[in-house]
């Protein structure tokens, strides 16, 4: 029985690493271990049976152990670590057999050896984690649509970006509450700056890009507000090139990683996001010195107001506001010279489409606030003066005030705001 376990033993132990059928050679451990179990009682004294029956059972531990090793996880580290382990030194190739694996005695370090694959395992999904980022982030890339009025390229927002973002800076938190993380702090930490620097860098961003959008138009496109606002409308100026260039950039380096990560690009944003809302500050005093001036444009957005102002010697364009401005003014009519409508409004019209004619007519022109303000005074005196010729007849005839006509010959409000003072 000893030259039978003995053989088949040293046959095994001229397995190749990558030959070894562990599951073959258990078998075959566990018949010999039932064979010498039915062995009679007497010989379980005998020295040579005691050698057997523990070269069986090491045998059988080290396979386990072998069954262990035998994970895709154990990369060239762990095989290091192993021989650390059993102070036991040997070459892990392609010529590694059986019989160099049983030399570091894995029976005596089967916890050890446990330990060792648990770990490998733990690393192996760190492994395919950081895989995985470096495939998505490699080909993750920026869009870009075009700003309507400059073609300029702008950023596209894109939801998927985001969550990918988000969520990959969750999963990398993770990995650095792992106690196997060790191996893979250097390449985590680099992957967590990075994503890091992106989420930063794509928010201020979008930030500048917005308001860039918003102010363009007006500190660009708006003649009105480059002269009313001189100095910051220069200060734009630098802005606006500062953002094309940077734009143009972005453009030639469409991934997302190397585009967000380019060394300065965040302080960049910064001094851009600054300047611009020095521009923003001017603007919202520009505008309040407007609203204090004609208190009406508090009624409407900045928008509104903006729109309103730059357009301001253009009155048949600020006349789609008035309904804004005026409770149920409409429109404005104006005189017409050669089938072309002038500045001079003559009359008002109401949301029902009822026409007033002004006691004067009012030239629109000038700052937008003062020629508003001219159409509020000459409202209000036409429907006082309306008031009053309603009043008049009836006071001195009312016996032929003619009610029934009255809605034909003068205005509604009047007649509502005259009616009870009959």
């Amino acid at each position: 029985m000893t030259e039978l376990v003995t053989s088949c033993f040293d046959d095994w132990k001229t397995t190749l690493w990558t030959e070894i059928d562990v599951e073959s050679m258990e078998v075959e451990c566990k018949k010999f271990v039932k064979e010498i179990r039915g062995m009679d009682k007497e010989m379980r004294a005998w020295d040579v049976y005691s050698g057997l029956e523990s070269n069986v059972k090491n045998m059988v531990t080290s396979l386990r152990a072998v069954t262990e090793l035998q994970n895709p996880a154990i990369r060239e580290r762990h095989w290091l670590q192993l021989m650390q382990t059993t102070k036991v030194r040997f070459i892990m190739d392609d010529k590694t057999t059986l019989n160099d694996l049983l030399a570091l005695n894995l029976h005596e370090f089967e916890d050890e050896v446990r330990n060792i694959v648990d770990k490998a395992t733990k690393e192996l999904n760190m492994e395919k984690v950081l895989k995985e980022l470096d495939a998505t982030w490699s080909v993750m890339e920026f869009e870009h649509d075009e700003h309507l009025r400059t073609k300029t390229p702008l950023l596209r927002s894109s939801e998927e970006l985001i969550e990918t973002l988000e969520d990959n800076q969750v999963q990398l938190q993770n990995l650095m509450t792992s106690k196997y993380i060790a191996y893979f702090l250097e390449e985590v930490s680099s992957w967590q700056t990075k994503l890091s620097t992106a989420d930063s860098v794509i928010q201020i961003w979008f930030e500048v890009q917005r308001t860039w959008s918003h102010l363009e138009s007006i500190f660009i496109g708006s003649e009105d507000i480059r002269k009313q606002l001189p100095e910051d409308s220069l200060r734009f100026d630098g802005i606006d090139s500062d953002f094309k260039e940077l734009m143009e950039a972005a453009v030639k380096t469409p991934n997302v990683i190397e585009a967000t990560n380019k060394k300065g690009l965040f302080a960049q944003l910064e001094d851009i996001q600054d300047r611009l809302a020095l521009c923003e500050k001017a603007l919202a005093e520009y505008l309040e010195t407007k609203r204090l001036a004609f208190p009406r444009f508090y009624f409407v957005s900045s928008a509104d107001l903006l729109d309103i102002l730059s357009k301001g010697n253009q009155p048949l364009l600020v006349a789609r506001h008035l309904s804004k401005l005026f409770d149920n003014l409409h429109k404005l009519e104006f005189k017409k010279e050669n089938d072309e409508e002038t500045k001079e409004a003559l009359g008002m019209y109401s949301g029902e489409g009822e026409y007033v004619e002004f006691k004067n007519p009012v030239w629109c022109t000038g700052p937008v606030e003062t020629w508003l303000n001219k159409i509020m005074t000459e409202s209000q005196e036409t429907i006082n003066s309306n008031v009053l010729r309603v009043l008049s007849p009836t006071r001195r005839k009312p016996e032929t005030c003619g009610c029934s006509t009255m809605p034909l010959r003068w205005p509604w409000l009047a007649i509502r705001s005259g009616g009870p003072l009959r």
